[in-house]
């Protein structure tokens, strides 16, 4: 609707104007001519306002459809508009490639299929063409649990027992939400991905889903396994990513306390990109769990960091003498209970009871249009929506809000 009024409005404007130029050229061909200039068009239309006034009154008239659809885009997607007004666009030729070796050929839901940001974190395998909050066209493939070295993975369509759950969505020009499709089986999959230092795995991609979806993709496939970034073998600080903030909160909170023993809780949901941020960290820190109050700025040439971080570098780790294998006893293995999976009995109503316990944890929201949202849960607002947060790549962050009675179901994706 928005983008059907903006380009309604500019077509009425374009019409008016090109209706004057011919109005100028049938009263002289001076005035034609000097009229492609909107000085002498301006001129024109003033001293011949009999002639021009119905070509003048169409290309205001495109106006009003034009500051309205204007209008709408920066109430429902401001970040668009900023970047049509940025001029981003223009470079969107020259960001066509991308920082990863994608080499992949086929189409999903029978369109071409070219993806850009390709990641593997937290067991779920994604492939994203396009960098707005939702992406155009986009493959999940949810895995399980992250591999800790090379991932090899065949899937035939008469294969029984558990497989990794495909699901497929696109957005349409016409729709705020994208549709998706769930895939628990039928399909063909190989997936032989090796590890590449530091934070990377490549190799060979294969996918063929059942006719019906339309999809297939093969080729080469390089992923990131983290939200980090490196520039020279070292973490790249500039990066906005909550993995970043976290690479420089944990190495702020050893060199502070002066010991390796740091284990890091996950931060809160933090709206990037920005340059100030205030967060209050837990860490366990030698054992002791430490609730801290923290300010972190960025700026362009030493990227993230603590303010007031003036501690020195923490000292290497002095080699000790190795005791005889005879003289070396087991460490004894503590049992260490089991985390309590948050997914078990999950529901709407258990959310809206007590959100905070599921806060910050990755889900899925169905409405009943048939619509899907996939994100990090960010809490309830003071009207009783939902609010999911989604990362952009690692790059930024977008929220979106789902009324009660817009939900048909909420799934928890992790633990």
């Amino acid at each position: 609707m928005v983008a059907l009024l903006i380009l309604g409005g500019l077509l009425l404007i374009v019409t008016g104007l090109v209706w004057l130029v011919m109005l100028a050229f049938g009263t002289s061909l001076l005035w034609g001519f000097g009229s492609l200039l909107p000085p002498v068009t301006v001129a024109y239309a003033l001293c011949h306002w009999r002639t021009a006034r119905k070509a003048v009154a169409l290309g205001a008239m495109g106006f009003i459809p034009l500051v309205v659809g204007v209008t709408m885009l920066a109430a429902q997607h401001p970040e668009r508009l900023q970047a049509i007004i940025g001029l981003r666009w223009l470079g969107d030729g020259a960001q066509g490639a991308s920082e990863l070796d994608i080499r992949l050929k086929g189409e999903l839901n029978g369109q071409q299929f070219s993806p850009l940001q390709a990641e593997l974190v937290d067991g779920v395998l994604s492939l994203r063409e396009g960098q707005d909050f939702y992406a155009r066209r986009e493959l999940t493939i949810r895995i399980g649990q992250q591999p800790q070295g090379a991932l090899r993975l065949d899937v035939l369509p008469q294969d029984q027992g558990p497989r990794p759950e495909v699901e497929i969505s696109w957005l349409s020009p016409d729709q705020e939400l994208p549709e998706a499709r769930r895939i628990p089986r039928g399909y063909t999959l190989h997936l032989d991905l090796q590890p590449v230092a530091p934070n990377r795995m490549a190799g060979d991609f294969h996918l063929v889903l059942p006719p019906k979806f339309a999809t297939t993709l093969s080729g080469h496939l390089e992923v990131f396994t983290d939200r980090l970034r490196y520039r020279d073998g070292r973490v790249d600080t500039t990066y906005d990513s909550r993995d970043t903030l976290a690479y420089v909160i944990r190495d702020y909170l050893q060199r502070r306390f002066a010991t390796r023993a740091v284990e890091l809780a996950p931060l809160p949901v933090v709206n990037l990109p920005a340059l100030r941020l205030e967060l209050d960290v837990d860490a366990r820190i030698d054992g002791q769990l430490q609730h801290l109050p923290l300010q972190l700025s960025k700026s362009e040439a030493r990227g993230w960091r603590v303010q007031h971080d003036s501690f020195p570098p923490l000292a290497a780790p002095a080699a000790t003498a190795e005791a005889p294998a005879e003289a070396r006893e087991p460490a004894p293995v503590a049992d260490t209970p089991r985390p309590l999976d948050r997914r078990l009995r999950f529901s709407l109503q258990r959310l809206l009871n007590n959100p905070g316990q599921y806060q910050a944890l990755s889900m899925r929201v169905y409405t009943v249009r048939g619509s899907t949202a996939e994100g990090r849960f960010a809490g309830v607002d003071r009207e009783g929506r939902i609010l999911i947060r989604r990362t952009l790549g690692g790059a930024g962050a977008a929220s979106y809000s789902f009324d009660v009675n817009e939900v048909a179901h909420v799934e928890l994706l992790e633990p």
